[in-house]
C-alpha cells in the first residue's frame, strides 16, 4: 500500500485511500526533514540536533535512539519499512513514501498547473502546529519557507502576463495575495501586485498624493520670507540648517520659530566591537541607508563623515544635535545573543525625546552583504514613512504654539503636581494659539489623569476632563496614537476596562513601535488583572526606550507585585529616578516578604506627604478588574500598617 506524507495544512501520514495513519510526530518530522536532503540520510548527531537542539547530547541521542525503535516498530505494524537505520546513520527510502513537499523541480510542470498546485498548498501553514522549537529545525523551517516562497514568486512572474482567461486571471490575484502576505513591503512584489491587480492609476494617484503631503512640510521656508515681503516662491532645500532658531525650551521669543523641513542624523552602532564582523557590515548598512536618504525631498540628513565624528562622542551629541537643529536620530546597536546578531535600529524624535519607530535587522543572512543596497532601501523608506507621518501633525501648525506645546511637554517629563500645573498651563496657552493641535489635547488629558493619581482622592471630574480632551484629541486627528491612549487611561480610571483596552489596541496598532504608548497599554493590562501579559508589555516598552521614565519601572514593579514577584517588584522600583512615587508598593511589597521594619519606613514616608490616606477608599477608588488582585494589594498595604 502507497503512504503519502502530507506537510502542508497539518503534518500527517495518509494511507493509499486517504486514510489518516497513527505515526509518532516526531518520526514524522524525521521523515520529512530526510525528505529534504540530497542523499535522504544523515548521522545521528544531526537528527538529534535538529529535533532537540542544545539539549544534553547524550540524553539526545538516547532519546533518538527510542523513537527510532518506536518508528520501526510501527512500520513493521504498517507492513512498511520507509526508515532503516544502519550503524551511526539513519535513511529514508524514497521510493516506499510521496509527499507534497515543494522543490525547484517543480518548475518543469506546466507554469499554470504549478501555479494552482501553489496556492492549493501555500494557503496552509507549513507543518502546521508542530512540538518542536530547536535552533536548527527554525532555521530549516525558514529555509524551506523562503524557497516555497521564492518559488511562487518565480511561477507568479512567468506566467503573470499569460492570463487568457477569467479563471487564471483570478488565480493570478489568489498567488499575489499569498507572495503579498509574506512579502508586503518588497518592491519587487508591490510592483508585482501592482501589475496583476492593474492598479497602475491608482498608485499614480496615491503616488501624487504622498507627493504633495511632502512638499507641503517645506512651507515653513518661506514663513519668514513671506512675513517680509519678499519672494515666496518654491524654496529648493538649501544645505545650512533650514531654521534660524531652534524650538527648545530654552529659545528665544517664539514668534522667531518656523517649522520647516525635518533634519535628520543617522548614527553608526555604538558598540561595534562586540562583534567586529557584524559592526563594520552595519557600519556600511547604516552609510548606505544615509546616501539613500538624499532621494527625498522631505528630508534633510546630515552627512555619513559629521555622523560618525559625533557618533563617537556620546558626551557632545546633545550639544550637537542643538547646534545644527536635528530634529531626527536614528540610533544604532549591535546586539548579539548566542549565534544571533542583529541591528536594532530606533527612530528618535529629538524635540522631545520619544521614540517612534523601531525595529531590529539580521545581520546573519548569508545574502546581507549582496543585498545591502536592498536591506538600507527598505530601511529608508520605513524610516521615511514615520517621519512623514509624524510631520503632518506639525503641517499649518501655528509655530509659537508648537513653543508651548514642547515647553509644557518637557514639564510632563518628571511626575510632580507642580510640573503637572506647569505643563496644563503651557497646553493651554498653545490651545489657545491653535485649537485643534491633537498632541496639545491629548497631553492636557493627561496631566488630569495623572493629577488624579498622584492626589489619590479620587476626584472623577478629573477623569471626566481628561476622557473629554483625549475624545477631541481623536476626533481632531483620528489616526493619532497618542488620542486614543489618553482616552485609554482616562477609562481606565474610571474602571470601564474593556473600552480602555479597546483603545489601548487602537493607539498600540496606530503605533506599534511608540514605547509610551505600549507602556501605558502594559499598565491597563495591570489593572485588567492579567499582569503577565502586561510584564511582557512592559519589558518591550523598556527595549524600545532603555533610558526609561520613571512610570515605565512602576507599571514592571506592579505587574511583578501582581504576580507574587515582590522581590523583582522591588528591583523595579530601585531603577526609578524618584522612587517616592511608588512608596505604597514598595511598601506593601517589602510588608509581603516580612520585612515589617523597611515597609513602615515607607508608610511613614508616604504618610508624610499624604496624611488623610485611606487603603479601602483608594482601593474602591483604583481599578482592578478581579478581585484577588485588589485583595493581594490590600493584603501588602495593612501588613505595611497604612
Amino acid at each position: 500500500m502507497a503512504f503519502v506524507l502530507n506537510t502542508f495544512g497539518r503534518l500527517q501520514l495518509v494511507d493509499g485511500e486517504g486514510s489518516l495513519v497513527a505515526f509518532p510526530e516526531n518520526g514524522l518530522l524525521l521523515l520529512v526533514f530526510l525528505l529534504t536532503i540530497g542523499e535522504g540520510s544523515a548521522d545521528r548527531t544531526t537528527l538529534a540536533r535538529f529535533l532537540w537542539g542544545d539539549a544534553d547530547r547524550d540524553v539526545a541521542l538516547s532519546t533518538l535512539r527510542k523513537l527510532i525503535s518506536r518508528v520501526k516498530a510501527r512500520q513493521a505494524e504498517l507492513g512498511i519499512n520507509i526508515l532503516s537505520s544502519q550503524g551511526n546513520m539513519v535513511s529514508l527510502d524514497r521510493k516506499s513514501l510521496s509527499s507534497d513537499l515543494l522543490s525547484e523541480t517543480d518548475e518543469a510542470v506546466a507554469p499554470f498547473s504549478l501555479l494552482k498546485h501553489l496556492v492549493k498548498l501555500l494557503n496552509q501553514p507549513f507543518l502546521g502546529p508542530v512540538h518542536c522549537h530547536s535552533r536548527e529545525f527554525q532555521q530549516w523551517l525558514a529555509e524551506r519557507e523562503k524557497c516555497h516562497i521564492d518559488l511562487l514568486a518565480n511561477t507568479l512572474k512567468t506566467v503573470s502576463r499569460r492570463a487568457q482567461s477569467r479563471a487564471e486571471s483570478e488565480l493570478l490575484r489568489k498567488a499575489a495575495i499569498i507572495l503579498f502576505r509574506t512579502e508586503p513591503k518588497d518592491p519587487d512584489t508591490l510592483q508585482l501586485l501592482i501589475e496583476i491587480f492593474k492598479a497602475e492609476e491608482e498608485v499614480e494617484s496615491l503616488r501624487t498624493y504622498f507627493e504633495q503631503r511632502r512638499n507641503s512640510i517645506s512651507r515653513g521656508i518661506a514663513v519668514r520670507g513671506a512675513s517680509d515681503g519678499a519672494d515666496t516662491k518654491p524654496v529648493r532645500p538649501a544645505l545650512v540648517p533650514s531654521r534660524e532658531k531652534h524650538v527648545t525650551a530654552a529659545s528665544l521669543e517664539p514668534e522667531g520659530v518656523s517649522i520647516a523641513i525635518p533634519r535628520l542624523v543617522l548614527l553608526p552602532p555604538r558598540n561595534q566591537s562586540i562583534h567586529p564582523q557584524a559592526g563594520f557590515l552595519a557600519a556600511s548598512l547604516v552609510e548606505d541607508i544615509t546616501i539613500g536618504f538624499c532621494a527625498f525631498n522631505s528630508l534633510q540628513v546630515i552627512a555619513p563623515y559629521s555622523a560618525v565624528q559625533i557618533g563617537h562622542h556620546m558626551e557632545t551629541q546633545k550639544a550637537f544635535f542643538e547646534r545644527h537643529h536635528v530634529n531626527y536620530i536614528l540610533d544604532t546597536r549591535i546586539s548579539n545573543a548566542g549565534d544571533d546578531v542583529t541591528l536594532f535600529a530606533q527612530l528618535i524624535f529629538f524635540d522631545q525625546n520619544q521614540i517612534v519607530w523601531a525595529e531590529r535587522f539580521s545581520l546573519d543572512h548569508r545574502d546581507l552583504v549582496k543585498d545591502r543596497r536592498t536591506v538600507s532601501r527598505r530601511i529608508a523608506l520605513s524610516i521615511s514613512s514615520e517621519i512623514e507621518r509624524h510631520e503632518a501633525l506639525r503641517e499649518d501648525l501655528n509655530p509659537a504654539a508648537y513653543h508651548r506645546y514642547l515647553v509644557g511637554r518637557r514639564h510632563l517629563a518628571r511626575l510632580t503636581l507642580p510640573n503637572l500645573r506647569r505643563a496644563r498651563k503651557e497646553m493651554k496657552a498653545a490651545l489657545s494659539l491653535s485649537p485643534d493641535f491633537a498632541p496639545a489635547l491629548s497631553s492636557m488629558a493627561r496631566t488630569y489623569s495623572k493629577e488624579w493619581l498622584l492626589t489619590a482622592r479620587g476626584d472623577i471630574d478629573l477623569l471626566k476632563t481628561a476622557e473629554t480632551l483625549a475624545k477631541q484629541a481623536t476626533e481632531t486627528r483620528p489616526d493619532f496614537a497618542d488620542g486614543y491612549r489618553e482616552f485609554g487611561v482616562a477609562k481606565l480610571l474610571q474602571g470601564a476596562f474593556d473600552e480602555s483596552a479597546e483603545a489601548m489596541e487602537v493607539a498600540e496598532s496606530l503605533a506599534p513601535h511608540y514605547a509610551d504608548v505600549i507602556a501605558d497599554y502594559a499598565d491597563t493590562l495591570v489593572h485588567c488583572s492579567l499582569p503577565a501579559i502586561a510584564l511582557r508589555k512592559i519589558e518591550r516598552a523598556i527595549e524600545l526606550n532603555p533610558l526609561s521614565p520613571d512610570t515605565y519601572f512602576w507599571t514592571a514593579a506592579g505587574a511583578n507585585y501582581a504576580l507574587g514577584e515582590f522581590e523583582a517588584s522591588l528591583d523595579y522600583i530601585g531603577q526609578m529616578a524618584d522612587a517616592s512615587l511608588a512608596d505604597r508598593l514598595a511598601a506593601a511589597s517589602w510588608a509581603m516578604l516580612g520585612h515589617q521594619d523597611k515597609a513602615r519606613i515607607f508608610v511613614r514616608r508616604f504618610r508624610e506627604v499624604n496624611p488623610d490616606f485611606d487603603v479601602d477608599k483608594w482601593l474602591s477608588a483604583v481599578p482592578s478588574k478581579e478581585q484577588w488582585h485588589k485583595d493581594l494589594y490590600r493584603e501588602g498595604l495593612k501588613k505595611a500598617g497604612f
